[in-house]
């Protein structure tokens, strides 16, 4: 098994959405993410302006053309925002006031400074006006996901159809509260036979027996499990920083935002094997499937 998470914003104190993140801090948090296991990463970068993203990404690349491992452990980013849903709930702990409609000129900024290194977008198909984005990705064989988002079933369905071909940790980044029927996550289960659907299998972002129901309804075949991981991840409860906003880390190991509000998660993959033999009672070969196989052929590397 050679774990791939395509969901990683940081990890063991570092934080990649940080302006003033080091190539050693970069170094240090691929290490420690081999030395729990994961083979590669997909390093993530969450909602801000054009600019701070641009910036970001273009100090990463540098890093990355400098340091071998990094490199390999690193084969791409995904691109959490900034054309994801502003409503309260749906737009999650991303800054509100840096989220905008989807459009190719900022789109085409950000995949620029990422020197071709974008594998995931994830985005709001109601907030991309004629489904232009999300058609250029896919042209372009990037991969296209759904999150912090609330489409109808015949604008997600619409989506699909210009590209669209996966979901971004569901069952968050939407409100407490919804429709009890006529909802996201039950629009997105009953199109699971067109998209890959991502779960953070953490216990708190989705409770262990929901998580069963959803993998149940879905099948294994198009299911991918991420962590969703800050830089609080493997460390112990404290005080830590997502993109310059403070997060508190509880005894509970749950990262939260000062008004209690989820953010990011800090699981790692020795826990997320311990949640899937133990909670989930799934099987080796399918842990290998959920965590390996799935991933890289989402995003084109099978």
């Amino acid at each position: 098994m050679k774990p791939f998470d395509i969901q990683v914003n940081g990890y063991a104190g570092t934080d990649f959405n940080s302006d003033t993140l080091t190539a050693d801090a970069l170094h240090h948090a691929c290490q420690c993410l081999a030395q729990d296991g994961v083979d590669a990463i997909l390093l993530t970068l969450i909602t801000d302006t054009i600019p701070a993203m641009e910036s970001r990404l273009k100090r990463i690349v540098d890093f990355l053309e400098k340091d071998s491992f990094a490199r390999q452990m690193i084969p791409g980013f995904h691109l959490e925002g900034p054309f994801i849903s502003p409503e309260p709930g749906y737009v999650g702990a991303h800054p509100p006031h840096a989220v905008k409609p989807a459009n190719l000129e900022d789109m085409k900024r950000l995949l620029d400074a990422s020197y071709g290194l974008t594998r995931l977008v994830t985005l709001a198909p109601e907030h991309d006006s004629h489904y232009h984005v999300t058609e250029f990705l896919a042209n372009n064989r990037i991969t296209v996901s759904a999150g912090h988002c609330d489409p109808s079933l015949d604008q997600l369905e619409a989506a699909i159809g210009h590209g669209l071909s996966m979901v971004t940790h569901l069952g968050n980044g939407c409100p407490l509260q919804m429709h009890r029927h006529n909802n996201f996550i039950q629009r997105a289960l009953a199109l699971h036979d067109r998209l890959w659907l991502c779960f953070i299998p953490d216990g708190v972002h989705v409770d262990f027996f929901a998580l069963k129901n959803y993998l149940r309804c879905a099948g294994l075949e198009r299911t991918i499990f991420v962590t969703d991981a800050i830089s609080a991840a493997r460390l112990g409860p404290g005080k830590y920083h997502l993109a310059g906003r403070e997060i508190t880390l509880g005894s509970d190991l749950v990262a939260r935002l000062p008004n209690g509000q989820f953010c990011g998660s800090t699981v790692t993959l020795p826990r997320i094997q311990t949640h899937a033999l133990q909670d989930l009672h799934l099987t080796k070969a399918d842990l290998t499937q959920l965590v390996d196989t799935n991933p890289r052929a989402a995003i084109n590397l099978i």
